[in-house]
């Protein structure tokens, strides 16, 4: 299956004293980096979505797709599935930036069931809906739900999809960086020796 992915990075980092979260750095790099890492090497393709200056990312090298009416996280996947279509991709597989110990078999995972229907991480019995799979076929659908007025939830986009879920063993894997003690608490697993933490 030809996938794609995007690295959702339109966040306005609140808890992260306003800062451009994509641009914070983890032992030494960017968020956006690390995400381009993990998840680089599962797709065929791959690119960011965020607003403003696109320069910003030119170290990254990856096109930068902006929403066409920032709505939360599925402005950045309806960008991301417009822009996978013309790349000849089934599906694309979304990221939030701040997630930058994701799983290696993470889009294998999320594509085993095929590209028929949404499929969203699940770990720990939590629900990680963007981090997902998505039928190119539904920017239309997409686009639809975003301009009806209603709250733009994954979730319930997802879901009115038929989504599934797909387990993943490892809810650690799908930590979000939301606050400055978060970034800490994700140096120290980095820093620590092998078989002492992730990294």
């Amino acid at each position: 299956m030809h996938i794609a992915a995007v690295i959702l990075a339109g966040g306005e980092g609140r808890r992260m004293g306003g800062a451009d979260k994509a641009l914070i750095r983890l032992a030494g790099r960017p968020l956006a980096a690390h995400l381009a890492a993990a998840l680089g090497p599962q797709v065929q393709a791959l690119a960011i979505s965020a607003n403003g200056d696109p320069a910003r990312f030119a170290d990254l090298g990856l096109p930068v797709l902006a929403d066409a009416a920032p709505m939360g996280p599925l402005s950045g996947i309806l960008a991301g599935l417009l822009w996978a279509a013309g790349q000849g991709a089934q599906a694309l597989v979304s990221a939030p930036v701040d997630t930058p110990f994701l799983p290696a078999d993470l889009v294998a995972r999320l594509a085993a069931p095929g590209p028929a229907v949404p499929a969203l991480a699940q770990a720990g019995g939590r629900l990680h809906p963007a981090v997902a799979l998505w039928p190119v076929g539904l920017a239309a659908p997409l686009a639809a739900f975003l301009a009806s007025g209603a709250k733009p939830r994954v979730t319930d986009f997802a879901f009115a999809q038929g989504a599934q879920a797909v387990e993943f063993p490892d809810p650690a894997a799908f930590d979000n960086l939301n606050t400055p003690e978060d970034l800490a608490a994700a140096e120290a697993r980095l820093a620590a020796p092998a078989g002492e933490g992730r990294g």
